[in-house]
């Protein structure tokens, strides 16, 4: 009996941080109450190193992220999207994430060695716990900044809509604001990572 209302509790927990899709494909997004700026949040940002989200200046383009404004992960200025220029890698994430685990220690090493080449920007998606998405960040060494999309609200968008089919995924983000390329993630080195980069941003690393 403790097993089956375990799993039963588990379901509903999925189902409620999945996106709803209607018969017709549209993505109906319902963001959760999730407290995503704390003291408590901050001080582990700080306690890990994670660098703080750096809002764009740039106007929205055609063929660029869209116009959505999230929320820093564990604190700090909100970000639009479309704002943002590169090159750059976006790399979705979730602190239930197995796959995600593993990678992001190749991503830290690629934003220490290539960070002032091509920025590196994290996205926290459909996860309901910054603290256990700040854990992770600190057990795995991750300090590349993180935006928070608690609801999944970018499955909704166009740019990111890949991504429904599972964690971790990739957006290049070119220096015009437009998107360069999308990549289903799960890689294991910052080699790979470099290959990804050089591919979809043509930036010879």
């Amino acid at each position: 009996m403790t097993r089956l209302l375990t799993a039963l509790l588990l379901v509903l927990g999925i189902t409620a941080c999945s996106p709803e899709v209607t018969d017709d494909g549209v993505i109906r997004v319902n963001p959760p109450d999730v407290t995503l700026d704390s003291p408590e949040l901050r001080e582990a940002k700080e306690r890990i190193g994670m660098d703080d989200c750096r809002p764009g200046t740039g106007e929205p383009v055609d063929g660029g992220l869209p116009a959505l404004s999230l929320p820093c992960l564990g604190g700090g200025p909100e970000v639009e999207l479309s704002s943002l220029r590169g090159p750059m890698v976006i790399n979705l994430w979730a602190s239930w994430c197995g796959p995600c685990r593993k990678e992001m220690p190749a991503l830290e090493a690629f934003h220490q060695h290539h960070g002032d080449r091509v920025a590196v920007l994290g996205i926290d998606v459909n996860d309901v716990n910054p603290d256990k998405a700040l854990e992770l960040a600190e057990e795995t060494g991750a300090t590349y900044p993180s935006l928070a999309d608690p609801g999944g609200e970018i499955f909704g968008e166009e740019a990111f809509r890949f991504s429904r089919r599972g964690l971790p995924g990739f957006v290049f983000v070119a220096e015009d604001g437009t998107l360069s390329g999308r990549a289903l993630g799960g890689v294991d080195t910052e080699a790979e990572v470099v290959g990804l980069v050089e591919e979809h941003l043509g930036v010879d690393l």
